[in-house]
């Protein structure tokens, strides 16, 4: 491995770090986008069960914004509900709008990685070439050996960029659409919620 980051160059460097970073990234995402911890099995009805018995108060209302980012979300359209049904609906608009941020974390990192890694590869490429023809012009096409570290470099720069790209392409996708589907339930989960709680439902 060492060899091959040698044979590489010094923009191996670069991308080595790139590929760190995007598994630090992974395993940190796949930990925190856990179902469970976005969206808690039935906490809508043991929410309507706590509003319907008038048991909310600032202690469970903190207890629930803390719990999940479903429950930040319901928890802000509780704080409001006195308020009417338009003030609520906004109030959870506007606190999804703040989860889906928290959700979309390091994503746009993930991104960068997979853009810039084939790029820096390509560099490398480049810069392989550049030797592989300053050695032709020093010592002539007539030894192999000296144009073999210029192709090198290039073919294996432009390899290991594509080989840390492809997976973090993968992954972004995966977690934008994972965050996507999230929001999506959130709001369904929220909307529930006002409608029973002003009455345009029956109860959960």
């Amino acid at each position: 491995m060492f060899e091959l980051m040698q044979q590489g160059g010094l923009l191996m460097i670069p991308i080595l770090l790139c590929s760190i970073m995007a598994m630090a990234i992974i395993c940190e995402r796949f930990w925190t986008l856990r179902k469970n911890k976005i969206l808690p099995p039935k906490m809508v009805s043991q929410v309507w069960k706590l509003a319907k018995s008038h048991k909310v108060d600032v202690k469970v209302l903190k207890h629930l914004k803390e719990s999940s980012p479903l429950g930040t979300i319901l928890a802000a359209g509780l704080m409001n509900r006195d308020l009417g049904r338009e003030v609520m609906k906004e109030s959870i608009a506007e606190s999804g709008r703040q989860v889906t941020h928290k959700l979309e974390r390091y994503l746009n990192t993930l991104g960068t990685i997979a853009n810039i890694t084939p790029l820096l590869g390509l560099l490398g490429t480049v810069v392989g070439m550049i030797k592989v023809f300053a050695a032709i012009v020093s010592h002539g096409v007539g030894d192999p050996a000296v144009l073999a570290g210029g192709i090198s470099e290039a073919l294996i720069t432009t390899a290991t960029g594509l080989t840390v790209a492809i997976p973090c392409v993968v992954f972004h996708r995966y977690f934008d659409g994972l965050v996507d589907a999230y929001v999506l339930n959130m709001e369904e989960e929220s909307l529930k919620l006002i409608a029973v709680i002003h009455g345009a439902r029956e109860e959960l």
